[in-house]
Order: C-alpha cells, then sequence, then structure tokens
C-alpha cells in the first residue's frame, strides 16, 4: 500500500466515519480516489488533510468531510443523473461519477474545466459531461435531474434549479451571505416548485456562486 492509499484510509476513518457519515458506497469511492492529483503540485502533501485547499482562479477544492456530507444527502444509489454546479478541481465530479449513472457539471472558468476534464478521463469518468457556463441556469435540456449539488454558496436557493429536479429528486447547496452559509437539502415534493421540504445540514462556507442567480462578479 503506498503512502496515499495510506493516507486515504486514514482521512476516510478520522475525517469522515468518524463524523458520522454512514453511506458505505461512499466511504468506499472516497478510499480509492486520488485526491491528492486534483491539488496543485505544491499542495500534494496536503491533499488528504482536514481543510479546503486552493486550486487556482480563486477557488478552492473542498474539505473532504464537506464533499462526503454533502454527496451522502444525495441519497445516490447507482441509478441517478446528477446536475453538479461547479466543477472546479473535479474531485467531487469524479466521486458522483462512481455513484451516480451520469453526471453534468457546469464550471464558469474555462481552464478549470479543461483541467478537471484531463483528470475524469484519465480516471476513465467517461460518464461525465462538462460544459463551462453560468451554472445558475442549470442545465434544462437535460433536465430532470434525480439530484444536483452546487459547490458554491448561493444568496437563496435558484429557483430554476429547483424546477429542473424530478419530484422528489433532492438539491444540497449552500445558502446564506457571501461570508458564511447554511447547508441545505433540498427535495421537490411536487410539480409545484415552491412545494419543497428544506433540511439544515450544518454552517459552511464557500466560494461564491457566481451568476445570474448567484451573486454579481
Amino acid at each position: 500500500m503506498n503512502r496515499y492509499a495510506k493516507q486515504r484510509m486514514r482521512m476516510v476513518d478520522t475525517q469522515i466515519r468518524a463524523r458520522g457519515v454512514k453511506d458505505g458506497r461512499l466511504l468506499k469511492v472516497m478510499q480509492t480516489i486520488p485526491r491528492h492529483l486534483f491539488v496543485e503540485e505544491a499542495m500534494t502533501d496536503q491533499a488528504y488533510n482536514d481543510n479546503p485547499l486552493p486550486i487556482g482562479e480563486k477557488q478552492t477544492i473542498s474539505q473532504p468531510y464537506i464533499v462526503a456530507l454533502m454527496t451522502e444527502a444525495l441519497s445516490l444509489t447507482g441509478k441517478e443523473k446528477v446536475l453538479e454546479i461547479g466543477t472546479g478541481s473535479g474531485y467531487q465530479t469524479a466521486i458522483l461519477a462512481q455513484l451516480a449513472d451520469r453526471v453534468f457539471s457546469i464550471e464558469r472558468i474555462a481552464s478549470l474545466a479543461g483541467r478537471a476534464r484531463k483528470m475524469l478521463d484519465y480516471l476513465n469518468a467517461f460518464n461525465v459531461a462538462i460544459r463551462v457556463g453560468d451554472g445558475t441556469y442549470g442545465w434544462k435540456e437535460e433536465a430532470p435531474f434525480d439530484a444536483i449539488l452546487v459547490t458554491a454558496g448561493a444568496p437563496k436557493v435558484p429557483s430554476l434549479l429547483v424546477a429542473q429536479l424530478s419530484l422528489g429528486g433532492r438539491l444540497v447547496i449552500p445558502v446564506g451571505s457571501r461570508s458564511t452559509q447554511t447547508l441545505l437539502k433540498v427535495t421537490r415534493l411536487s410539480e409545484d416548485i415552491h412545494d419543497i421540504k428544506k433540511e439544515d445540514l450544518g454552517g459552511c462556507r464557500f466560494v461564491d456562486l457566481i451568476g445570474e442567480h448567484g451573486w454579481e462578479n
């Protein structure tokens, strides 16, 4: 077992399982995906630490526990079509790719999208489509989605994203101010996009969700 494999095992045991994440499929995937390949070369020794890390373009790769918490909240079984808003490094995307049937991911920064695509191809994550654009509009032509994951903080829950959920679909999104947010799980209950159930998953802090239905750049 190489040192990165040992670090992944320790990360999952001490940062994720120990904090109450129980999804066995998710834990197994996070033990195998090489997180160190998704960070800048100078940061590889910190890749499995209990904190977010910069990935360039004023963006970050999320803390491993937050990645696990958000992913578990989507309740994926392997059959879902998932939309991700904010591809970033592609680490979260790679996890979704192993837990869902198809993943559609939107990134507004072309250089990040390009790097993520190369890494996902390297890991044979060919069930992922990436688009460069304003993620707050969602991906209407591929809707509805069984699950939507937003990896940036929004001022409110974008109604356009709720509208692109299937009935019973789950949206996980950080909502609040630009400095601090609450992680919400939103479940669509009926055809009425206002008929939703909200669950508070705790406090968090993400980079801004920039776009027409998020924050101004």
